[in-house]
């Protein structure tokens, strides 16, 4: 019995590739603030000068702003604790991802990418609470994981809880 899984393996491998990328675009956007502006703006640039399907700037604005508010987040002040840094960095970078999945399970019609967008949801909320619990700071409340987000759901109705809504094939 192999110690670790194909997948599992393979999940980790992906999630060191996308860490070590976002820390170093975040590291360059704390150099120079102004990079912030162009990475926010490139979605829009494209939106505006591409042959995309209209009915796609709906998601698009909301991966967009999901990925403004991460990499602002991400740009932090060094406390000169590198393990403090660390987590005031990848919580942002973690919920963007959290964010991202569920634009697509707003928007989304590939049930193979909806199901991996469900388990980004779960994963991320998980890592953001065991890096939180290794430097002994309060976990958020919880918040029951999406089997679907409907649009009629959005951010700021009111009805965030989504547990009751079963998944449909599309």
């Amino acid at each position: 019995m192999a110690l670790f899984s194909r997948a599992f393996i393979r999940k980790r491998v992906i999630s060191l590739a996308t860490t070590m990328t976002v820390s170093a675009s975040s590291f360059a956007v704390a150099q120079n603030p102004a990079t912030l502006h162009h990475v926010a703006g490139t979605v829009r640039m494209q939106m505006a000068g591409s042959q995309a399907d209209p009915s796609e700037a709906p998601f698009l604005l909301e991966n967009d702003a999901a990925m403004t508010k991460m990499m602002r987040d991400m740009s932090i002040k060094a406390s000169g604790d590198v393990d403090h840094d660390f987590v005031e960095m990848m919580v942002p970078h973690h919920q963007g991802a959290i964010d991202m999945a569920r634009a697509v399970l707003r928007h989304g019609h590939n049930e193979q990418l909806r199901r991996l967008a469900q388990e980004i949801i779960v994963t991320q909320q998980q890592e953001i609470a065991a890096m939180r619990l290794a430097l002994g700071q309060p976990l958020p409340d919880p918040v029951a994981s999406p089997t679907e987000v409907q649009p009629a759901m959005q951010p700021g109705n009111g009805d965030t809880d989504v547990s009751h809504h079963p998944m449909t094939m599309k």
